[in-house]
Formats: C-alpha cells, structure tokens, sequence
C-alpha cells in the first residue's frame, strides 16, 4: 500500500492543514495556511468559511507541489474540521452571513429560552450534552431571534466539514455521525435528530444534512477545485469526521480503555466507549464515535493552546521579535523560559478560561485570571504559569471522566505542545499517569487520512485502518515530586473557580465587558 496516497485536509479554527500520506500512514508532504478569527464583540467569534476553505484550497496545492506526486496518485481526499461551527446557507447554497465560532458564547439568554422547553436534565438524556452556550441550537436560535432579515433566507444550516465537501465537489449535504451531536438536535443512542428539539427551533430536518458512518464515498473533486489544488478531477472525496474525533481515531483510540488528549486551539480529552453510556453527573460529552455504531466520551476545553498563543502575542512580544530575527520558533523561547522555573510556577496559578468555562465548570461566565503574583515573579514564572493553567483545566477534566467510573489503561498525548518536552512530561506529573506521544503528532489530519483510506477500500474499517496507520513514538512517567505538587496546585485552583464563581465575580466581569466592550 506504499504507493498509494491520500490528501487530508485540516481545516482547523487557526489554520488549514493538508497532508499527503502513503497507505501505510508515512507523511510525504504537508502544506499550511494560516487565518484569523473575528471578535465583532466580547463573546463573539466569527470567520468567513468561503475564505478559510479558500484557504485549505492553497494548502493542499502546497502539499501537492511538494510531494512531487502526479496528481493522478492521489487516491481520495478527506477531511477533519474544527466542530461545532454553525453555517446558514440560503437555497443557492451561499452563505448568508459569518460563519459562527464553537468558541462564540453570545448565547447565555438563548440557553435561557431553551431550559425553558427542556430541563437541562433532560435535555443531558437526550443529546448527551450539558446544556450549554457551545452548541449550535443555541445559535441557530439566536439568528432566529436578532436577525430576522437573514433568517427568511435559510434553507440549510450544517458545519464546517459539510460545506467544505460542498465546496469541493460533493453532491449532497453530508455530515459525519460523530459530528451531529454538536447541533445540540441529535439523539447520539437512536442516531436521529430529535423532532421536540427541532421544533424548539422552528425547524425541519431537511435543513440539515444527512449523517452518514466515517468514510462513506462523499462524490468526487469539482473541476473548479481541482484548478484550485492542483489534483485531478474526479478524485474521489470521503466523509471525513469532526477534528476532535478525527484526532481520537487518529491517536488509535479504537479499543476499551484508551484516552486521547489534544491540547490545539481548544482542548479535549476522549475515551473509547464500547456500549452506549450516561454520566450520572451529567458533566461529560457522549458523541458517536468515528466507528460506527460506538461512542466516544468527551472532556472539552474551550481555550488550550490558542490560551498559550495569546501569552506569546500580547505578553512575549520581545521573544516573539527575537525568535523571528534569529530565524527560530517564539515557542522553542517560550519553552526555554518556562523550564528555568520549577513546578508550580513559584505560587502562580492561572486560569485558562479565556473563551469561557467549559468540561466540567460550564460557566460561559468564567474569565481568565492569574493570582499570586509578587515582584519576585518574572516573565519567565508567567510562562510557565501559562502552561501550568492550561494543564490544570484538563486535569479537571480528566478527573471528571474518570469520576464517571470509565477504566482508563493508557493515554496517548497529541497536538502541537507535544513538540515539548517540558509540557509532555508536564502533563504525566498533573495527571499523576504514563504519557505517550505519537509519531504523527497531527493525529486529526491523520484520522481524515484513514478515513479516506476506507472510503477507496485500502482497508476493510476503520478500526483496521487505524491499527495499522497510528504509532505510538515516547512514554514520560509522572516523577513524585512534582505530582506532590500540581496536587496542591490543582486544590488552590479549584478554590479560585469556586470564589470566583460563589461571590458572583465571573458573572459581574462578563456583565461589566457586556455593558461597556460592546461596540
């Protein structure tokens, strides 16, 4: 299978990234493209998906150039897409307006509305998701209610994935399974939209696409993208997943008792689940796996890496002009500040919840915040603090999913912080476990790539596919010392959640931003 190749294509909330693999998982050539989100107000967060998938266009005639591959190798294309974000389209197929972020939390009084229908309880039973502002029922409602004018226009709402298979040649609007649940409509135990919910939001189920198993035959590249990448006409696209569960299934979490943990611009942590599962406490994702017929146990961080971005914009600027003069990467700074500090950061604690609150808290309230600073604390404390913050948040969630009574035997570390040592091994010592890094670091480009693999029949399942492409590369163990202390690290920060929370400043902040960040 060494010769033949499929393109997968990332199209995250940052960047687009395509990637050539052979048939058996080796890279032979990437491509990059770098976007930006828009802020129109505090909360909001919108893109223009026509530009952004312009953009995966690009990245894929870079992947192919260097590849040096006839286009004719390419095989199939596939997909993983940042989930969650809510496209309206009208009955051309156009968009009516920006696309609506996963990270976007304008909907706190649309939730109001929604429990108002449905407990939260209920609500939790049904879609397997905590009632929150992150899905896209709450959106969908909110356009329903402040933007009448576009509302008469829409005929479909789908995702991200969806309209990139659109716009690059599929014939129909098709959506991965594991994707549905983030409609916040989806049944994930009877695999169907659930008709009490839709009625909540005025709508058919024939606005929304049709949800179909990872790897399924999606038709085939347009002549208009094939100019655009560089491919061939005709070549066979495939149903991708949502990234996060591309991720999974491209960290080779396929079997009982394996995690996956990706910190990107969000975070997440998921767990294979064989049988169909309710968290008694109702604090936990269950969406479809990329498996058909399983599930997936999920922890989401709203802010992960894209958090520690921020530090590098806005407070590293000077590390960020120095990395650029002499030709290195501001994070390989970043990381030498951080390590001349020891764990705990000399008494700084940070929270992360720069785009609100999400697994276990759900509190689009929350706010980012760092305490215990001290003239003795110096940019390279923050650093550290940045990372340490970031950790603690999954940390928070891991012990959530492992509250809920999962087994987990190993877990497996992926996404750009794992080009660091320090916070790989940062990462065993908070969680108290083994970590293991991949050899494919981009597991959701190489979960697209599976299920592309699948869609042409260069491997029976998925399952197969994945044991034969993923490989497990380091293992870092938890070293005592610094378990001892991320365990005190962790009670002061769920002390400064729980202050801030009970004396009501999260909620007076995010109303005072409301009230006077508008614009």
């Amino acid at each position: 299978m060494e010769d033949q190749y499929v393109m997968c294509v990332d199209i995250g909330t940052t960047g687009a990234k395509a990637t050539i693999f052979d048939g058996v998982g080796r890279v032979m050539a990437s491509g990059y493209h770098e976007y930006i989100c828009d802020f129109p107000r505090p909360g909001w967060v919108e893109q223009d998906a026509d530009f952004i998938i312009g953009k995966s266009m690009e990245a894929a005639r870079d992947a192919l150039a260097k590849s040096g591959l006839n286009p004719q190798a390419v095989k199939a294309v596939s997909f993983s897409a940042q989930r969650c974000c809510t496209v309206f389209l009208d009955a051309s197929g156009r968009l009516i307006r920006p696309m609506i972020s996963w990270q976007d939390n304008r909907t706190a009084a649309e939730v109001e509305i929604i429990k108002k229908a449905v407990s939260p309880g209920d609500f939790y039973a049904v879609t397997a998701m905590p009632l929150g502002t992150t899905w896209m029922i709450s959106k969908i409602i909110w356009v329903r209610n402040n933007e009448p004018e576009n509302w008469k226009k829409v005929k479909k709402i789908i995702q991200l994935h969806d309209y990139a298979l659109i716009k690059w040649g599929a014939g129909e609007f098709l959506e991965d399974v594991s994707d549905t649940g983030f409609y916040g409509l989806w049944d994930p135990y009877k695999f169907e939209w659930n008709t009490k919910l839709l009625d909540i939001c005025g709508l058919d189920s024939s606005w929304l696409p049709k949800p179909v198993a990872t790897g399924t035959s999606a038709g085939s590249l347009s002549a208009k993208a094939a100019e655009l990448t560089g491919l061939t006409a005709g070549t066979p696209l495939c149903v991708g997943a949502g990234d996060q569960n591309s991720a999974a299934l491209g960290a080779g979490v396929v079997d009982k008792g394996c995690m996956s943990i990706s910190l990107g611009t969000g975070g997440l942590a998921a767990v294979f689940l064989d049988e169909p599962f309710l968290d008694p406490a109702g604090m936990t994702m269950i969406t479809n796996h990329a498996i058909y017929g399983k599930w997936q146990l999920e922890g989401l961080q709203a802010g992960a890496a894209s958090v520690f971005r921020w530090f590098r914009d806005e407070i590293a600027v000077l590390e960020k002009e120095a990395a650029k003069a002499s030709g290195r990467d501001a994070y390989e700074l970043l990381n030498e500040m951080a390590a001349k500090v020891p764990a705990g950061s000399r008494g700084l604690v940070m929270l992360p919840y720069f785009a609100s609150a999400t697994t276990p808290r759900w509190n689009s309230s929350a706010r980012g915040t760092i305490t215990g600073l001290t003239f003795a604390h110096d940019r390279n404390c923050l650093a550290r603090a940045f990372m340490e913050g970031i950790t603690l948040e999954v940390k928070d969630m891991v012990k959530t999913l492992l509250g809920a009574g999962i087994q987990v035997d190993n877990i497996r570390i992926l996404g750009g912080p794992t080009k660091s040592p320090l916070w790989n091994q940062m990462q065993a010592d908070m969680y108290n476990r083994p970590v293991s890094t991949l050899v494919m670091t981009d597991a959701a480009v190489l979960g697209a790539g599976i299920a592309a693999g699948v869609g042409i029949g260069m491997y029976k399942s998925v399952k197969d596919a994945a044991l034969s492409m993923v490989k497990a590369d380091k293992v870092y163990e938890p070293v005592p010392a610094n378990v001892s202390v991320y365990d005190d690290l962790y009670g002061i920060y769920c002390k400064m959640y729980e202050g801030f929370q009970d004396k009501g400043v999260f909620d007076a902040v995010a109303e005072l931003q409301k009230k006077i960040g508008a614009v």
